[in-house]
């Protein structure tokens, strides 16, 4: 039997159902799922998190006699994962604290703009309201003297693991259609409510989680949800850009079995061969 690791940036955020389109409650009992629900939305969860604790899980779950599956939508926690971390400088007190000091005194618009000049594709990777990983990327430039995005995980697969990495493709024109039917169907599931809950339960546009897709375009308008058709839009839009994105990330994966997602029996064949080569 196998255990699933998520791989989604997102749905490790608690109360977050809706938006991240967390697998429904019936194959959560079926089939045990991880690193789902695990942390509030005021929390962070980087690509370290993600290794350390999928390492950790993978032990554990082999060690019942089970088929570890990382699965999920954030391209780049895997290829972290497989490939393993990048060799970041590590972190700078008295740097960290000065742009801490800096952010408090001047805002953080600055520093994004600062970190714009400096490394502009990481500037373009993170959240504008992300004052974390602005921070972080601004503390590894100062650090090294070098962009974080210069730092990449490595070249040649982890040891220790016997990788089985298949991507599920589809037609870019069938991808965008199924997401514009998966964002009406979550307003018709009760996003706006879910929303609002998290906005009364204290969480706003600076939080880690309410940094999502999905959840942060309903800031867009003042006060938060306050035109729904706009919001929708929004969402639609850039849950298509970041397919895009996720789908040129993974193109540039080395050892990726490319199969379509509706070829079940392309994907058993593989799974079954590379079974066949750990007994």
């Amino acid at each position: 039997m196998a255990e699933i690791i998520s791989a989604d940036s997102m749905q490790v955020y608690r109360n977050m159902n809706i938006g991240t389109a967390k697998p429904p409650s019936f194959l959560l009992d079926s089939l045990p799922h991880h690193l789902v629900d695990c942390i509030s939305p005021d929390q962070q969860f980087c690509a370290g998190d993600f290794v350390r604790e999928s390492d950790r899980l993978c032990t554990e779950i082999s060690a019942r006699g089970r088929l570890p599956v990382i699965l999920g939508g954030t391209a780049f926690y895997i290829k972290n994962f497989v490939y393993g971390l990048p060799d970041t400088p590590q972190s700078d007190p008295g740097i960290r604290e000065s742009l801490l000091k800096r952010l408090d005194i001047e805002g953080l618009d600055p520093l994004r703009e600062e970190l714009s000049g400096v490394d502009s594709l990481s500037a373009s990777r993170i959240h504008p309201h992300d004052a974390y990983r602005i921070v972080r990327s601004l503390e590894i430039f100062y650090a090294s003297g070098h962009p974080q995005s210069s730092f990449e995980a490595g070249a040649t697969l982890r040891e220790g693991y016997s990788f089985v990495c298949i991507a599920l493709d589809r037609p870019r024109a069938e991808v965008y259609e199924r997401i514009e039917k998966r964002v009406d169907e979550m307003f018709d599931a009760g996003l706006v409510d879910e929303f609002n809950g998290l906005l009364e339960a204290g969480y706003g546009p600076d939080d880690p989680g309410m940094q999502a897709i999905g959840y942060r375009e309903f800031f867009l308008t003042d006060p938060p949800a306050s035109d729904i058709p706009l919001i929708r839009d929004a969402i639609v839009r850039n849950s298509k850009k970041y397919a895009k994105r996720q789908e040129t990330f993974i193109r540039s994966m080395k050892g990726i079995h490319h199969v379509h997602a509706e070829d079940f029996s392309g994907v058993a064949a593989l799974i079954k061969t590379a079974l066949d080569g750990l007994l």
